[in-house]
């Protein structure tokens, strides 16, 4: 009489030597070779000592949570490749449309105006922007509104004496006074998007501006 042994016979077939695919591959345990396994077991079980019935529930249960996971985690690939498609189509109806957000840089043509904005704390007796070429070199400081919140400025493309600046990178500051103190704030500046990217491993949106990369997130408001 042949001896058999369950767990000799579960591990020939888990490793490949029985009941291996049609194409050879032994490295995954689909839900038919669970099935025809757990029926293998049952066959060849010693009916002197027959395996506890609530062994093969559990197992069950096990290979039930497990396909359960894969099919949660195959849903969420294919939601997650929707919403990034979503959010492609989303960035590209923002292409020549006017944003605001963070930025201290703006690239303009000769004489251009830039629009921006900051947050201005409450308190605060006066507020400067400061505009200054790539060099470094002021070119221009005006005043803008103290009330606290959002508030907006623009710069007519002009310098001290009143002359159209030529085209170039300018840096912009806005200073504070608040109690006497002299406080830098963050400044916001409206800029075109021209094109949008997006981060394939993120998926991420980031729009293309003249005050360079903006990731979405950080657009205070689309005009």
């Amino acid at each position: 009489m042949t001896t058999v042994n369950p767990a000799a016979d579960a591990y020939a077939f888990l490793n490949g030597s029985k009941g291996a695919d049609a194409t050879g591959s032994s490295q995954e345990l689909g839900q038919n070779e669970f099935l025809r396994l757990m029926i293998a077991q049952l066959r060849n079980q010693d009916p002197f000592k027959p395996t506890d019935p609530t062994q093969f529930l559990s197992q069950l249960a096990q290979f039930s949570q497990v396909t359960s996971m894969q099919n949660v985690q195959s849903s969420i690939e294919t939601l997650a490749d929707s919403l990034r498609s979503t959010q492609v189509l989303n960035g590209t109806s923002l292409v020549g449309h006017d944003v605001l957000a963070p930025a201290t840089r703006n690239t303009i043509e000769a004489g251009a105006q830039v629009k921006g904005a900051a947050e201005v704390p409450k308190g605060a007796s006066t507020v400067d922007v400061v505009v200054r070429d790539s060099a470094g070199a002021l070119v221009r400081r005006f005043s803008m509104p103290t009330g606290s919140g959002l508030q907006e400025f623009t710069w007519d493309g002009l310098d001290a004496q009143g002359n159209a600046v030529p085209a170039g990178t300018y840096d912009f500051e806005i200073i504070a006074n608040v109690g006497g103190e002299s406080i830098a704030l963050d400044p916001m500046i409206t800029t075109r998007v021209s094109s949008v990217t997006i981060d394939p491993s993120s998926g991420s949106l980031t729009l293309n501006t003249s005050t360079g990369a903006v990731p979405i997130t950080d657009v205070r408001r689309v005009l």
